[in-house]
């Protein structure tokens, strides 16, 4: 039996149809692929974690098909609204206060009281959150740490026959989503992603905090995203033994980003590109990467990809 099937309309229904015995199933976003459990059944949230092997202080985000799902689960503020209304369906998760008697499991959250929230705007996630008629969790469907998969063989080259994937083809932006947080007193970008801080602020009217210690929201782990390999940053040269990840027609690169200097086209290529070059089994060095723009969020992944393990 092929475990990575087409996404259609039957195979939808079969995808529901797993998330609702308690299965998991990964599945395309516009961000990366997903490893999806029903969220409200804590042994299919905790087989998330096992498959993964991640830790279990490192929340969730919960996916939800709108806004009136989501306010079943958390509590909206007025800045709340007005990101929603902005930029949901899209790739951008809000951390807010978790409603009581939210319908997802403790294990969701992590034990906070907070939980992150996110409507995706891929046609085939919003295909299976309307079959299944209830909210999902979607980790990245890696192992824990690992670089993220951005097509379905890439899920497959990390579980093998262990997990269905719903093929929904490449992913078009590859980067995961921005995370605000809205527990606080002022909204805080948790994670930097598709979605640039700067157009946030303008809608807002508002500069975004910075975090505090500790881990309030999924991707904030210091090494995270990472390949086998090392990974040097801000590289003006290769050293010996050494492959060259460039941007902008860096010259004598391995693989170029892009050549013609279109952040989001590093960014949807980034994490495929960090697998291929993972495969030649030699350190990769990283040329420097503008900081700005989807920029922050590409520097923000090689940063952790580049972190020291534990």
């Amino acid at each position: 039996m092929s475990y990575i099937w087409t996404a259609s309309p039957d195979n939808v229904t079969r995808a529901a149809d797993v998330l609702r015995a308690g299965g998991l199933i990964a599945l395309p976003t516009e961000t990366v692929y997903g490893l999806a459990a029903d969220a409200a059944n804590g042994e299919a949230v905790a087989q998330i974690y096992e498959t993964k092997g991640r830790p279990r202080f490192n929340p969730l985000i919960v996916h939800v098909p709108d806004r009136a799902a989501a306010a079943l689960i958390g509590e909206f503020s007025s800045t709340a609204v007005r990101l929603i209304e902005a930029f949901w369906p899209g790739a951008l998760t809000l951390v807010m206060p978790l409603r009581t008697g939210a319908p997802v499991a403790p294990l969701v959250t992590a034990g906070l009281d907070t939980v992150a929230i996110r409507c995706p705007a891929h046609e085939v996630a919003r295909a299976v959150l309307r079959a299944f008629d209830g909210p999902f969790v979607a980790p990245s469907a890696n192992r824990s740490g690992r670089i993220s998969p951005t097509t379905a063989g890439h899920v497959a080259s990390e579980f093998g026959e262990t997990v269905p994937v719903l093929d929904g083809g490449p992913c078009e932006i590859g980067l995961e989503s921005t995370i605000v947080g809205l527990a606080g007193d002022r909204p805080t970008l948790l994670r930097p992603g598709a979605i640039s801080s700067e157009v946030i602020e303008a809608v807002l009217g508002m500069k975004l905090a910075t975090p505090g210690d500790g881990i309030s929201a999924p991707g904030m782990m210091t090494s995270h995203y990472a390949p086998q390999a090392k990974v040097r940053l801000e590289a003006e040269d290769i050293r010996e033994g050494e492959i060259l990840l460039g941007f902008g027609g860096t010259k004598g690169a391995a693989l170029d980003l892009s050549p013609s200097g279109n952040l989001r086209e590093a960014a949807a290529n980034l994490f495929a590109y960090l697998r291929q070059m993972d495969g030649m089994d030699k350190p990769i060095a990283v040329t420097p990467i503008p900081d700005e723009g989807l920029g922050a969020a590409i520097n923000d992944r090689l940063k952790r990809a580049a972190a020291p393990r534990s």
